[in-house]
């Protein structure tokens, strides 16, 4: 279902308000989205190690503890956002206790409705944008190409390359960004085209250099 014919928050707590199947399904919903977001999160020392789904399993867990606090709420968050935030929570959580003084540094944290997760690596956001380049020649330097989007990644700025990890790979919407990096709808909307713009002249770059 498009997210734009997705029932609103409200909606989908009135399915779930006495009705712990209900709230089964209001997660089930959201699941591919969170599964995406945990998949471009997870640092690589971590596969193998941790499932995706064990994720999403004890986040859902975590969820439904934590029901009445949502309801509770006072800031109109939407629905979405809150179990984005709890998952995102949960492998912030993973990851200290697996890496501990090994993950990466809080710095490479991004803001997340008000509290800090690992963001996207750069290796999970080329392997996604090499889908993008169509040159016949790709796979004889695919290695070469990977790394030098990586890199062309890792220069741009930590905030621009957020905002287009939640647009173009968690596929937020332009309101669900700004809130969760805490910042205006115009300010979100005016990074992102930035950071598209710089990423399509950096796949130009590239395409033209394998032709």
């Amino acid at each position: 279902m498009p997210r734009s014919q997705e029932p609103d928050s409200d909606m989908l707590v009135a399915a779930w308000l006495n009705d712990e199947a209900g709230f089964e399904d209001v997660f089930d919903r959201y699941r591919k989205r969170l599964r995406r977001m945990v998949k471009l999160r997870m640092d690589h020392r971590l596969t193998g190690r941790i499932d995706s789904d064990d994720v999403l399993q004890e986040s859902f867990l975590e969820a439904m503890s934590k029901l009445e606090d949502y309801r509770q709420r006072t800031d109109d968050l939407p629905v979405f956002l809150w179990l984005r935030l709890i998952v995102a929570e949960k492998l912030t959580d993973l990851h200290r206790a697996h890496l501990g003084a090994q993950m990466r540094d809080a710095g490479r944290e991004v803001s997340l409705y008000r509290g800090p997760m690992p963001e996207a690596s750069s290796a999970a956001l080329a392997a996604q944008l090499m889908g993008s380049i169509t040159s016949p020649s790709l796979a004889a330097v695919r290695t070469e190409t990977k790394l030098r989007i990586q890199e062309a990644l890792n220069r741009m700025d930590d905030l621009d390359r957020e905002v287009l990890t939640l647009r173009n790979f968690e596929q937020l919407t332009n309101s669900e960004a700004a809130r969760v990096l805490g910042i205006t709808q115009q300010a979100a909307s005016n990074r992102y085209v930035r950071a598209l713009l710089r990423m399509k002249e950096i796949l130009k770059s590239i395409e033209e250099g394998l032709g």
